[in-house]
């Protein structure tokens, strides 16, 4: 979702033109917010999000946000609404996932499980420029400060849903030992599959065998050996010259990743 701010207002403060936000299929979300009259980050700068992450105006903070994103001086935190204000104590809000860039713009991405395993969800964003920090209290001074909110005050927050595609298992890479069948030897074939979502490699599930020599059926054994799949297939010592054809397919959780595999038996 492009969300596009009003520009312009003030020539001297961060001008927000559009916030981007997507997320993958392991929910993890991305914020892209672009600040062209800012093309790198400095020391003056706060931005800061306020989020919504149960989609309801009657929870969390007076006007309905539960968590608050700062990106301040270099690094970026994660803040919980208490009751009474917006906290961050050791490990709670968890914030592993939560990491930004910059480029004529910040990215800020955090998990929606670190968001209340938020599905729907809403947010504003603020870029302040011109801050400076008290010497003695170290407390930061807003005097001199200017700053543009999207969307624009009073005008409530953005929305954004949270879609997530069913999971798919991809082949990660797939293999063969020996290289070819031989007559009387031992052949296998190797999958390796991993989640689409969370990019793990599959270590266990059902592995199915399947081979054929000509139009005879050829008894295979499968198994996980580490992070592979493997089948293997006992060729007759008769079966010089003619076609091996076999297949090997993970069943994970329901997902499943399939290989097929034919070549002249040496």
């Amino acid at each position: 979702m492009t969300y596009t701010d009003s520009s312009g207002e003030n020539a001297a403060a961060p001008d927000i033109t559009t916030i981007v936000a997507s997320n993958n299929d392991a929910g993890v979300i991305s914020f892209r917010i672009n600040i062209p009259n800012r093309a790198a980050l400095t020391v003056d700068m706060l931005i800061a999000m306020e989020i919504d992450s149960d989609n309801n105006p009657a929870t969390g903070s007076p006007d309905g946000t539960d968590y608050a994103i700062e990106l301040l001086q270099g690094e970026v935190f994660l803040f919980k609404w208490d009751g009474e204000n917006f906290t961050r104590r050791a490990g709670d809000p968890p914030a592993t996932s939560l990491i930004f860039s910059y480029q004529g713009g910040a990215t800020i991405t955090i998990s929606a499980a670190e968001l209340g395993n938020t599905k729907n969800l809403r947010f504003n964003t603020i870029v302040i420029a011109g801050l400076t920090t008290d010497p003695v209290t170290g407390d930061l001074d807003f005097t001199n400060a200017t700053a543009d909110v999207a969307p624009a005050v009073d005008a409530g927050l953005y929305t954004y849903e949270v879609k997530i595609g069913r999971a798919t298992l991809n082949v990660r890479n797939f293999s063969t030992a020996p290289a070819r069948p031989l007559a009387g030897k031992s052949f296998a074939l190797r999958l390796q599959a991993a989640r689409s979502d969370t990019g793990a490699l599959v270590q266990g599930g059902r592995v199915t065998c399947v081979g054929r020599i000509g139009s005879a059926r050829l008894a295979g054994t499968g198994r996980f050996v580490g992070r592979q799949a493997v089948c293997t297939f006992r060729i007759p010592a008769a079966a010089k010259g003619k076609t091996f054809r076999g297949t090997i397919t993970i069943v994970f959780e329901g997902l499943k990743a399939s290989r097929s595999y034919s070549r002249t038996i040496g």
